[in-house]
């Protein structure tokens, strides 16, 4: 991304930023149905959004379709991916070899986002000095020694939420600015550090309210 669309990119309102990978997924599902074209009422109808807010999404993009023809897919799928940062990879740490996190770092499809998982770290004896799909997973002490290896510049956190402020403090001495949390405990960090909340169990307790005034 060059730094003219970096700073057009932070403009963009984080509900567009959430939208725009399910407008990509389905550019993706018409492609591999041979598709070339498609319109913004198209997509709004199968994801469920106005057609006058996927235009408006995607004016962000700085794309244009054309009349009643639409957007070309392939050239608009090149476009998301890039201004999404999915071109890129991304070197990344893992904090918290559990099931999740484990299960994390064998999710071949983080890659191909541009999510590249490097290592993991853990505390645990039976954990540590082992490896997950061929990632190796090192012992938290050596994480400054790591980062200098590796120049990692994500951390995902999926420690017991008892140790996520204490991991999070050390995961920013060693110079990592981009925090993807996956803890219930709302971690605190400077203004220049980047942090992705995603709490499982507040999902579910979203959900879990929903269906409850379903069946009153």
């Amino acid at each position: 991304m060059t730094g003219d669309e970096q700073k057009h990119a932070g403009r963009v309102p984080e509900p567009t930023l959430r939208r725009l990978p399910w407008y990509l997924a389905f550019l993706k599902l018409l492609k591999g149905c041979g598709e070339v074209s498609v319109s913004s009422t198209q997509i709004g109808k199968e994801i469920g959004v106005d057609p006058s807010q996927v235009a408006k999404d995607l004016s962000f993009v700085n794309i244009s379709g054309k009349t009643r023809v639409g957007y070309e897919i392939d050239a608009l799928i090149d476009i998301l991916e890039n201004f999404l940062g999915f071109t890129r990879q991304h070197k990344a740490f893992l904090f918290g070899v559990g099931r999740l996190g484990a299960a994390l770092m064998r999710d071949s499809g983080l890659n191909q986002y541009g999510m590249d998982i490097v290592a993991g770290f853990d505390v645990r004896p039976n954990v540590v000095g082992t490896s997950i799909d061929g990632i190796p997973v090192f012992h938290i002490d050596d994480f400054e020694a790591k980062q200098k290896e590796y120049d990692a510049t994500i951390a995902i956190i999926t420690v017991p939420v008892e140790t996520a402020q204490q991991v999070t403090d050390r995961i920013l001495t060693g110079g990592i600015r981009a925090l993807w949390n996956f803890t219930p405990f709302r971690i605190r960090v400077p203004e220049n550090v980047v942090v992705q909340n995603t709490s499982i169990y507040a999902h579910l307790a979203v959900m879990f309210n929903r269906l409850n005034s379903l069946n009153p």
